[in-house]
């Protein structure tokens, strides 16, 4: 079994391969290649930490198989400087059920979430957008900068977060990363004044993007809040946008920024919610006019991570890196 840390991970799988991975394992997913439950979610109840396992089978163009994430969400990770999601994400051999790798799951999480984002952004943002809102500014908010980057030149960036100390790290990092105009705001509203692309990356229970802060036309990805209970946008916002997922059993289940509106009555219950892979495989027309708002409400899905574990795999014993261990019985 190949053991892989979050760098060697990172090494294996740069933005553009993510890209290519997400765009296919979602038009497999919404083609129904892939076989997977909604994630099993527990809570110890003595902290606001969260442990959730994602099994699934993933039929691919490169590989076929089992795997599954093991992820432990603790909020309180932020405030020491490490991923707030800490996981593993195996994969295994699809004839002999042998573990095939163990890799660090942070790693695979911060890209996979990205690429994912980045195919919505290039498949429903406006051809010519470059003006992005980043509402956080932690790991999600790096990984998302660069993958937007890829598919949408960006020329100027603004930033808002909670943190100061982090931020202007972040804005450090930023400035070293991507050509673009990138500055500081003191509200997320400032942040999202002109945009026509926004990323929100922050875990919150209290929204802090409304309708009034959108743009026409904006495209927005909304990663942060993954569970029942958090929501990044309001009512108001959500209800103003064409609204895309990942996957839609996933997105009525888990996520409380479809469940809001429509128990206030903003949304109807029947209201559509086509997935990117619908949009990729052409079953939905995505956006159809330049003023209208679109949203990806991204939960995250098992099958995004299987096909990024087999991708790793494949690349890190091209690259020979990694450690093999013996796991056998």
């Amino acid at each position: 079994m190949l053991l892989l840390n979050g760098d060697q991970v990172r090494q294996a799988y740069p933005v553009a391969e993510a890209y290519r991975v997400m765009a296919e394992v979602m038009r497999r997913y919404s083609g129904g290649d892939v076989v997977q439950p909604v994630r099993t979610v527990l809570g110890s109840g003595r902290d606001a930490s969260l442990f959730a396992t994602m099994p699934c089978h993933v039929t691919g163009e490169d590989q076929s198989g089992y795997g599954l994430k093991a992820v432990l969400h603790a909020p309180g990770n932020a405030a020491r400087g490490l991923p707030t999601h800490v996981g593993v994400v195996m994969v295994f051999d699809p004839e002999t059920g042998q573990p095939l790798a163990m890799m660090e799951g942070a790693a695979v999480t911060a890209l996979r979430t990205a690429a994912a984002s980045a195919v919505a952004t290039d498949a429903l943002a406006l051809p010519d957008s470059g003006n992005l809102a980043l509402i956080g500014a932690g790991t999600q908010a790096r990984s998302h900068l660069l993958a937007i980057n890829e598919i949408r030149p960006l020329r100027r960036v603004r930033v808002w977060n909670r943190s100061a100390v982090r931020t202007e790290a972040f804005l450090k990092w930023a400035r070293t990363e991507v050509d673009a105009d990138i500055q500081l705001t003191s509200t997320p509203a400032e942040a999202l004044r002109g945009a026509d692309l926004v990323c929100t990356t922050v875990d919150t229970k209290e929204p802090l993007v409304g309708a009034e802060d959108l743009a026409e036309g904006v495209h927005v990805n909304a990663v942060g809040s993954s569970v029942p209970g958090k929501r990044e946008l309001d009512s108001s916002a959500v209800a103003s946008c064409s609204v895309f997922v990942d996957s839609r059993e996933g997105a009525l289940r888990e996520s409380s920024e479809i469940a809001r509106p429509i128990e206030e009555g903003l949304m109807r219950a029947d209201r559509p919610l086509p997935e990117i892979g619908e949009v990729l495989l052409g079953k939905h027309p995505g956006r159809t006019s330049s003023a209208e708002r679109t949203l990806y409400k991204s939960l995250g899905m098992a099958a995004q991570d299987v096909a990024s574990g087999f991708a790793v795999v494949r690349a890190a014993r091209r690259l020979g890196i990694g450690t093999e261990t013996d796991f056998s019985c």
